[in-house]
């Protein structure tokens, strides 16, 4: 199954494209969707609309996950932040993908280990787990250690799920 990670942002949202085939994982694409600073903010979430739509077309995808926005001190960052945010929720869940949410500490826990590991570190063990992928960009790494954290938190709710099913639950 084809799993899309995002890191949105709205100069540039990182994408990343994982398999995960009976529990392994393999780098299929990863990129950046970049807008001008320069062109209105209607255009520049068209540009990452249709950036994300390019990418989901081309692979295959069947899920999708974003990052969550983090609060910060520059509530127009913020702002912008969300605004991409939505824009990859949006176009994910348009295409039919069923779309999960993490947040950067959880996303960087399931990579790393650790819920406050720096970029350097994930970037890192992102090449680790996925020997082959370029990692050229950051906002790339980040968004492959999504779908990474979506691989193995979709994993483990599907294992909980067949032992529900199978009749582990308590009576």
């Amino acid at each position: 199954m084809r799993l899309l990670g995002l890191d949105p942002g709205l100069g540039a949202t990182g994408w990343g494209v994982i398999e995960t085939q009976a529990g392994r994982l393999r780098h299929v694409g990863d990129g950046v969707v970049r807008t001008s600073p320069r062109e209105p903010l209607a255009l520049r979430l068209v540009r990452l609309a249709e950036g994300i739509e390019a990418v989901i077309a081309r692979y295959g995808v069947a899920e999708a996950a974003v990052e969550e926005t983090f609060v910060n001190r520059n509530a127009v960052s913020t702002l912008r932040l969300g605004q991409a945010r939505g824009t990859a929720l949006l176009v994910s869940a348009r295409a039919g993908l069923s779309v999960s949410e993490y947040l950067p500490n959880l996303v960087k826990k399931a990579v790393v280990g650790s819920g406050h590991a720096a970029k350097d570190q994930v970037k890192m063990m992102v090449g680790v787990l996925l020997p082959g992928a370029s990692l050229q960009s950051e906002d790339a790494a980040d968004a492959l250690a999504v779908a990474i954290c979506h691989a193995h938190h979709r994993q483990t709710a599907l294992r909980l799920a067949r032992g529900l099913v199978g009749g582990g639950g308590a009576a």
